[in-house]
């Protein structure tokens, strides 16, 4: 029975995911989901509250994995710089990604205030990665300069999301050059 809950709560954040992805904020409702999966819209209720719900739980599954794959990117890279360019690069390459389209779908003021602190702190994480590689450039205030920095690659990823009329890859290339003359200073 356990492992039945496993895989239909699995099959109902795939869905999610792929609503999200597909259709933005407003595709993401239960008889989508229950449509996607075969189940009853009210057996949907058993496994989420809400659509809150289901947007923290593909927070609190996917956002480790994305920050895993930032950080397996950095690893390879040698020296502060490489490893900052590194966690620019991965990062927007993971736009296009259904993870990370779905957990950018929706925004903040949809969510409650624990869910928002979770996304908050999983993104702090991710912010933390590149403290040292900025303290190893020799910056005076790594921690500041990795929020900036942060800022340039969010600024990027809404950029990408939005289809601007950009390619990806030059929205990328731009966010390098700004980041990585920021941090020589």
């Amino acid at each position: 029975m356990a492992e039945h809950r496993s895989m239909q709560r699995a099959a109902l954040l795939d869905a999610a995911r792929s609503l999200l992805s597909e259709g933005g904020t407003e595709a993401l409702t239960f008889p989508a989901l229950a449509e996607r999966t075969g189940l009853a819209r009210s057996s949907v209720y058993e496994y989420f509250r809400s659509r809150a719900a289901v947007v923290e739980e593909l927070c609190a599954v996917d956002f480790p994995v994305w920050a895993a794959e930032v950080e397996a990117a950095m690893a390879v890279a040698d020296g502060p710089e490489a490893k900052i360019e590194a966690y620019v690069r991965r990062q927007l390459a993971l736009v296009g990604d259904r993870r990370h389209r779905a957990v950018v779908a929706i925004s903040a003021s949809e969510l409650d205030a624990g869910a928002r602190e979770k996304i908050r702190a999983a993104h702090g994480g991710l912010v933390a990665m590149i403290v040292d590689a900025l303290a190893g450039t020799g910056h005076r205030e790594p921690r500041l300069a990795a929020m900036l920095l942060q800022g340039v690659v969010d600024a990027a990823v809404r950029r990408i999301e939005l289809g601007a009329a950009e390619d990806p890859e030059a929205i990328t290339e731009a966010a390098v050059v700004m980041v990585l003359r920021g941090v020589r200073g």
